[in-house]
């Protein structure tokens, strides 16, 4: 457990290690609910060549991760660089209160000196902090920066989301416009997972997903156009990647490979090598750290998450973990841990069915078309897993020979000693991160605002300092709320930008100071007002 002086130390702002001058540029190409079903990755289905194209300057990662299936837990723990599990926001939609000492990490970045600009998710499970970035709109990019000033800009692509797939014809057609027609995808070459029935429904949906991919590609071609036109790309480093596998039944909110791999590319000129690929275990925890390190920005010591790039990366992991609990309305809880051929998955209310009925889900074509098939006793072999009545306790797969995991080993006396193995090392996992998952939500809500009052993070105090140089003023500003973080600006409106505050302000002009400060989970601090003549 992190004690309150790690906090202190781990959780400050630091410095960066290196002038601002020499630090790269960092763009993130996100997407959502995709697998890695791309040309770089063998799969001759799919037509992406832009991202293909940032494969063969770059590396591509064959083992990456997310740390849940759906995209709000993930993206928590992509921004904290915490497994959801251990700061309360595994469950979907939950509005978690991390401890007090958990950052989004790119308030480091800020401290730092980098401009921070989000386009445009953010669904933390937690509200975003004001002091997370510099900009969060449609409109944020890195364009929008001051001269002369690194950046680390999101941009987020939308397009291949579940939703997107089961889209009305004139909502699809507009995704459809960047797609030359004959990228379309003929659903009757579409090469199905065994665990789905072989309908025109079924291939409708596939083929949807596909011609999403190519439309989202298309963007991604659009922002390293940009990037090439701004002189940008020699000094910036480019990640894409998705927050969770494809966003389909028994894919996405699950911990199988479907649910969990994601595709991961890095394009960082004159570090990586060209059309390098790495079979290194990469956590989407790990995501925060790496940047950190890229920007030359020391990793504070409570993040669970590890760099792998850059000078300072960690020895490659042996595991990576997962979680699910609630999904939407329903509950459910699953772990699972995975080396880079095993996978083991623990079912902690086996009496469940896999195919609970969430609402949401259930609006997918084909979810509709394996339910009226499951009714009819229609399913037969893998097509049939997903509907059983009940789950295993423990699932073990050899995902090099059972890619789409429908072969459990878990009761095969061969594979003994790896079922022990991992059982061993998902218990102490449990155990070294705290894992909430055991302990009822209502109960962890109950801790975190009794009554359901939320916490409200305290005022911040304004302090002048008296010894100020001749025609400036230091103002000091500090928040009584244990993990606080403070934001303060000189601009009035609704469209003031607001500054991260890491050290003491230097004012050289009369100006009205605005302070704001906030804990992740708890509401904003009322708004403090001082007014400086100089």
């Amino acid at each position: 457990m992190l004690t309150r002086r790690t906090f202190l130390q781990s959780a400050s702002l630091a410095a960066p290690l290196f002038a601002a001058n020499s630090r790269p540029n960092i763009l993130w190409l996100s997407c959502e609910d995709m697998s890695p079903d791309l040309g770089c990755y063998g799969d001759g289905y799919s037509v992406s060549p832009n991202i293909d194209r940032l494969a063969a300057q770059g590396v591509r990662y064959t083992n990456a991760f997310t740390v849940a299936g759906v995209c709000a837990p993930s993206r928590s723990g992509i921004i904290t660089a915490m497994y959801p599990s251990s700061i309360g926001t595994h469950h979907m939609r939950s509005k978690g209160v991390p401890p007090p000492y958990v950052k989004c990490f790119p308030e480091y970045l800020r401290a730092a000196g980098y401009y921070c600009a989000n386009n445009v998710k953010t669904d933390y499970n937690f509200d975003t902090p004001i002091t997370a970035w510099d900009e969060v709109s449609a409109r944020a990019h890195w364009r929008n920066r001051p001269k002369g000033m690194p950046f680390f800009s999101v941009i987020n692509f939308t397009t291949t989301h579940e939703s997107q797939i089961r889209a009305e014809p004139a909502a699809f057609a507009r995704h459809m416009e960047r797609v030359r027609p004959e990228h379309r995808h003929d659903p009757a070459k579409a090469i199905l997972p065994p665990y789905y029935p072989d309908t025109p429904v079924v291939r409708r949906d596939w083929a949807n997903y596909y011609d999403l991919i190519t439309s989202m590609d298309a963007q991604v071609g659009e922002q390293l156009r940009m990037l090439e036109a701004d002189g940008l790309a020699d000094n910036t480093v480019v990640f894409f990647w998705s927050d969770h596998g494809r966003g389909l039944p028994r894919a996405k909110r699950w911990l199988y490979d479907s649910g969990i791999h994601v595709p991961l590319v890095i394009r960082w000129p004159g570090a990586i090598q060209p059309a390098a690929i790495s079979d290194d275990l990469v956590s989407f925890i790990d995501l925060g750290p790496t940047v950190l390190t890229i920007a030359g920005v020391p990793v504070p010591d409570y993040m669970q998450g590890q760099p792998f790039l850059g000078d300072r990366k960690k020895p490659p992991r042996r595991h990576i973990y997962a979680v699910r609990d609630r999904m939407d309305e329903k509950y459910d809880m699953i772990r699972c841990v995975r080396d880079k051929r095993f996978k083991y998955i623990r079912n902690y209310q086996p009496e469940k069915p896999y195919a609970q009925n969430i609402a949401y889900m259930d609006e997918m074509p084909t979810m509709k078309e394996m339910r009226r098939l499951a009714a009819e006793g229609k399913l037969t072999g893998p097509r049939a897993l997903f509907f059983r009545p009940t789950k295993p306790a423990e699932e073990l797969y050899d995902t090099a020979a059972d890619p789409h995991e429908v072969h459990d080993l878990a009761a095969s006396p061969t594979h003994a000693p790896v079922l022990e193995e991992l059982r061993q090392v998902h218990s102490a996992w449990m155990k070294q991160v705290d894992d909430l998952g055991l302990i009822p939500e209502p109960e962890l809500q109950a801790r975190w605002r009794m009554g359901g009052v939320w916490s409200q993070t305290a005022a911040p105090v304004i302090t002048a300092d008296g010894a100020s140089p001749a025609g400036a003023l230091n103002v000091t500003l500090t928040c009584a709320t244990e993990g606080a973080s403070i934001a303060y600006t000189t601009e009035t409106g609704r469209d003031a930008r607001w500054k991260l505050y890491s050290r003491e302000i230097t004012l050289t002009e009369s100006a009205v100071l605005r302070v704001r400060a906030i804990r992740i989970g708890f509401l904003e601090s009322a708004e403090v007002v001082a007014e400086f003549r100089l």
